[in-house]
């Protein structure tokens, strides 16, 4: 299995020696808990039902309000 870095999409292979995660591309090197933290930091959050509603709503009133 593949691991990509977080922050530029190379390729990074794991250093048994110090247990973390060595970027091959910019040299970012992480433990696994740091690199699930950095992904989870970059993971674009989901949108929840009510905010979804909210944003349509506001678009259809933006909408409404320019044809007058």
């Amino acid at each position: 299995m593949t691991i990509y870095c977080p922050e530029c999409g190379g390729e990074m292979h794991y250093l048994i020696a110090t247990k973390h995660h060595v970027c091959k591309s910019c040299g970012l090197s992480v433990t696994q808990q740091e690199l699930n933290d950095l992904r989870d930091k970059n993971r674009p959050a989901e949108e929840t039902d009510d905010e979804i509603r909210e944003n349509r709503r506001k678009e259809y009133l933006k909408w409404w309000l320019s044809k007058k």
